[in-house]
């Protein structure tokens, strides 16, 4: 029986994301920049990542990723959890996919169904 997928996700603006989609890689946001990393959530922990640094902004995007793939580390952030963390850049090979993470009514990111 195969394992599952170890799948991350990257929100990203709309804007950062498309010039990614271009270059061929992402290469950070500015906080992943300064910080020397490319900061993931697992499913569990992006409506989090969402509200607390993306809350009430609007034309994002929603990248799930192989984690699998990638040599990730996984760091202690919030409260001791374990974030994946990329410190190189984010080969869009790797995106399993993206699609925008609009603002509901309640202004509140509305997440894929197919979210795992």
């Amino acid at each position: 029986m195969p394992l599952a997928m170890t799948t991350i996700y990257k929100i990203s603006t709309a804007f950062l994301w498309a010039e990614a989609e271009q270059a061929g890689a992402f290469t950070g946001a500015p906080v992943d920049i300064a910080d020397g990393y490319i900061h993931f959530s697992t499913a569990e922990q992006a409506r989090e990542t969402a509200a607390k640094h993306f809350a009430g902004q609007d034309d994002l995007v929603l990248a799930a990723i192989d984690g699998d793939a990638l040599p990730l580390r996984w760091e202690p952030s919030r409260g001791g959890q374990l974030f994946p963390h990329l410190y190189e850049p984010l080969a869009m090979d790797k995106v399993l996919w993206a699609e925008p993470l609009t603002l509901g009514p309640d202004g509140m990111h509305r997440f894929p169904d197919r979210m795992a």
